[in-house]
């Protein structure tokens, strides 16, 4: 009792000069927000796009197996069969930032979902190798618009609290969408051959249209309505998706300075300057960047290739053939190992999006791929050892498959997820669905490239060789992350500003930034806390 009359009476206490004293329990924390149910909702509907693409890269590693034996098509074309839908992406993700400017985000993800209904129906009713490649063709317009879609969406309605758990959906999705792509072929595997890879690829067009139906129910992106001038309606949704009215009101101002829309400003329509609607922002990313814009674009592209580039699609599009070069000759068995390979990376993907807030991108992102490294580096020597072995050896057998599971595991801690979030959330608004559609881009190119030629590299250096270059790259992914790529969670834009720019020099300023909020809060005026860094 004593003590609360204390409390009491230093909260009540005024000093001689007038200003009023604190009280112990204005030093204590503030409380962390409740997760936002709405803006949840919203992000995980987003994200579901990203399951066409998972599940075609998830049904394609079994599916053709059987399609090899029934169209009877070379190594080579299985090769181009399996890659090609990464570069055909690109047609989708190139036209989606300018799609997604002008129709707005939700209809964007609508028309991603109804183009890979048509290339899932195409895919599946293909009577011959050339109809297949054109079904793979109108299937990767819509991947490439999802892929596209799904992170800006997701970042520009998530609140600042909860963003990097949000943008990280996307990646769940992939891995939701691959693991049922597995599934897929292990159910569909005792069909007749004729008919069992058709039906594990047409089946792909029933989570669209499901998807298509269920993004009717979503608001607008915030972000794209007051790029429109939509105050009125950008308003609502603020509200719905910020933790709080200070938080609404605050993403509101900064959205409108982003676009130019002046800040005493508040009719429900408004007229927006052309600059602010798409016109001079590829002159500005690609042309004349600053050099806050490209640092930022460095970022950007360097993690995207360099999660591809590591190798993840050779061990996710190719595990049955992984498997069967460690001494797994059985059908089924390949199979059933390659669903374990899905269920690991799916649930370790579910592991990082709860870290991602928490532990920051870097810690993550660098640990996974000092993980990611070993795995690829045990498994290229176990291979190896199995290739120059006259006799089963099981102990190498046992870290091979060790060795895929770990690798997977750690690429979806960290390096997975955290290329989403990361790419989607250090661009300007002006310039966010066109930067994000380059590294897409990127990533795409790489994807394909590296998927069309994994079966001619490893016979070029074998299969062991194959999996040490892919340990080297990753080696200068991590160098490189180490250098270039500053922590943002937690950072306003405002503040990326001062750091993005610097390139290598980046620590100082972000310690410089960390010494103002610490003095900002020793002197009362508060920190900048949450941030908006999605603006």
């Amino acid at each position: 009792m004593e003590m609360a009359d204390q409390k009491t009476v230093a909260k009540d206490a005024v000093s001689s000069n007038g200003v009023q004293q604190k009280s112990i329990e204005d030093f204590d924390p503030p409380a962390k927000p409740r997760r936002n149910k709405y803006a949840s909702a919203c992000a995980i509907l987003a994200s579901m796009t990203s399951v066409l693409l998972g599940y075609d890269i998830g049904v394609m590693s079994g599916a053709i197996i059987y399609i090899k034996k029934d169209l009877k098509i070379s190594d080579v074309q299985v090769e181009v069969l399996t890659g090609i839908l990464a570069l055909y992406s690109l047609l989708g993700s190139g036209m989606a930032g300018r799609t997604s400017d002008w129709i707005g985000r939700r209809y964007t993800i609508v028309l991603a979902g109804a183009i890979f209904f048509v290339g899932a129906l195409l895919m599946g009713l293909a009577p011959n190798y050339g109809f297949l490649m054109f079904g793979r063709f109108v299937a990767g317009i819509g991947v490439g618009y999802a892929l596209m879609i799904a992170p800006v969406y997701t970042a520009e309605v998530s609140p600042a609290s909860s963003r990097g758990f949000l943008s990280s959906f996307p990646e769940v999705f992939i891995n939701v969408g691959i693991l049922l792509g597995y599934i897929s072929n292990y159910a569909f595997s005792k069909l007749r051959l004729n008919l069992g890879w058709r039906m594990m690829l047409g089946v792909g067009a029933i989570p669209s249209v499901m998807l298509s139906f269920g993004v009717l129910a979503m608001p607008e992106s915030p972000r794209w309505l007051i790029m429109q001038g939509r105050l009125g309606d950008a308003k609502i949704v603020l509200a719905k998706t910020s933790d709080s009215k200070e938080e609404a009101a605050i993403r509101l101002d900064d959205i409108k300075e982003a676009a130019g829309i002046p800040e005493e400003c508040n009719d429900d329509v408004v007229k927006v300057t052309k600059r602010s609607t798409g016109q001079g922002v590829w002159r500005d990313l690609l042309l004349h960047p600053t050099p806050s814009v490209l640092h930022v674009l460095v970022c950007a592209v360097g993690i995207h290739f360099f999660q591809q580039a590591s190798g993840i699609d050779a061990v996710v599009l190719y595990s049955p053939r992984i498997f069967e070069k460690a001494g797994i000759t059985n059908s089924d068995k390949k199979l059933i190992a390659t669903i374990a390979v899905g269920f690991v990376k799916t649930m370790f993907i579910l592991v990082a999006t709860f870290l991602l807030d928490r532990v920051g991108r870097r810690p993550l992102l660098l640990s996974s791929v000092a993980g990611m490294i070993f795995s690829l580096a045990s498994l290229g020597m176990c291979l190896t050892i199995i290739d120059h072995s006259h006799k089963k050896v099981m102990w190498a057998v046992v870290v091979c498959i060790a060795s895929v599971l770990s690798y997977v595991a750690f690429f979806s801690i960290g390096m997975g997820p955290i290329t989403w979030v990361y790419s989607s959330e250090i661009f300007p608004l002006r310039l966010r669905a066109q930067g994000c559609a380059i590294g897409v881009a990127m990533n795409r190119v790489v994807s394909g490239v590296l998927a069309m030629t994994f079966i001619s590299l490893y016979k070029a250096i074998t299969i062991g060789g194959a999996f040490f270059l892919y340990a080297g790259i990753a080696c200068v992914a991590w160098v490189f992350f180490y250098n270039l790529m500053p922590e943002t969670q937690g950072r306003t834009l405002e503040e990326m500003g001062q750091f993005f720019g610097k390139f290598t020099k980046w620590r100082s300023a972000a310690r410089e930034l960390d010494m103002q909020r610490k003095n900002a809060v020793v002197n009362g005026e508060g920190g900048s806390g949450g941030g908006m860094l999605g603006k």
